[in-house]
């Protein structure tokens, strides 16, 4: 890439720029000179093309005032070139980028809706998540900046978690689904094929955790499975519950985040897994991350119950 960041490229852009717009004009001013040929009775020459027996093509120029539009909009190409950038790393007389646009309605936008999200940040979650108002606002958030992966309904899918139900691999808590929006999460599942030693003992390991959760599973491949499940208990634990410090899921629920099939499994665990929920603090901020994770919460939470209220401290301690 180090190759096209040489002034030659800017060049380069520049005259061929140009070079296209003052090519049209010149094309169009040598055609509008082109004198036509008459014919023998005083009429305006045809291309020589002609459809059932009569119907000739005429060779007419286009009309003046059609001429001219195309000159002036290459006035105008000229203009805009010269205005705003489109030469190379000409920044254009007006010094207008896009950038400083974005900039300048995020700043408008903040300065309208700023007080409001400060109001909410300062309100536990469980409380900005029971006002309507506030679960509005998030919903608009969620649509924007969550919905590519989990979907409008927030159901997910595959290798996107459902959002809507109570299971969690970080933890459902609002304060936690606050700092995965913030800062992130990496869920890794290492490859574990080699581990186990050859693809029979995949397969056994893989009924094994499918009979976990009674689903349709092979019970005697998962008898032998259940003495391989071993090298998995260290992140899944004994029982097999997950560990949410580390992410780890449950494998005794139905619920899959990349298929509950055999094959599935098997891909699972011979290939490993990686999943990656990006961090939203540099590019929300901690104000409107604290109003979509209320939202968030909301999905999987009845909002009408309210919140216990703080324990008061006793007058002697205050």
């Amino acid at each position: 890439m180090a190759d096209f960041t040489n002034g030659f490229w800017d060049w380069y852009i520049v005259v061929l720029t140009l070079l296209g717009v003052f090519g049209c004009g010149v094309l169009l001013y040598s055609q509008s000179k082109v004198k036509l040929a008459k014919t023998a009775d005083g009429k305006t020459g045809t291309t020589g093309h002609v459809w059932d027996e009569d119907l000739t093509e005429l060779n007419t120029p286009m009309p003046r005032w059609w001429m001219w539009l195309f000159y002036l909009t290459i006035v105008f190409g000229l203009a805009y070139f010269f205005l705003y950038p489109g030469l190379g790393t000409y920044a254009g007389k007006l010094g207008w980028t896009s950038n400083t646009e974005y900039k300048g309605e995020l700043k408008k936008a903040d300065s309208e809706f700023g007080p409001l999200f400060a109001q909410y940040q300062k309100q536990d979650l469980k409380a900005v998540a029971s006002n309507p108002q506030a679960r509005a606002i998030g919903e608009r958030l969620f649509l924007t900046y969550c919905a590519q992966c989990h979907g409008s309904d927030a159901r997910g899918n595959k290798g996107f978690p459902n959002l809507t139900d109570k299971d969690w691999l970080f933890g459902g808590a609002p304060e936690t689904i606050k700092e995965t929006i913030l800062h992130g999460r990496v869920g890794a599942m290492p490859p574990m094929g080699a581990a186990l030693g050859d693809d029979k003992a995949v397969e056994s390991v893989a009924h094994y955790v499918l009979s976990l959760s009674e689903s349709t599973h092979d019970p005697i491949k998962a008898v032998f499975g259940k003495s391989k499940f071993g090298a998995c208990m260290a992140c899944h634990g004994a029982d097999a519950k997950g560990n949410q410090a580390m992410g780890a899921p449950n494998l005794t629920d139905k619920i899959w985040l990349f298929g509950g099939s055999a094959e599935t499994i098997m891909e699972t665990i011979r290939k490993g897994r990686t999943a990656t929920m990006p961090a939203f603090e540099d590019f929300l901020g901690d104000a409107k991350v604290h109003v979509l994770a209320a939202y968030v919460w909301s999905l999987s939470n009845d909002v009408n119950v309210p919140p216990p209220a703080p324990v008061s401290e006793p007058a002697a301690a205050k």
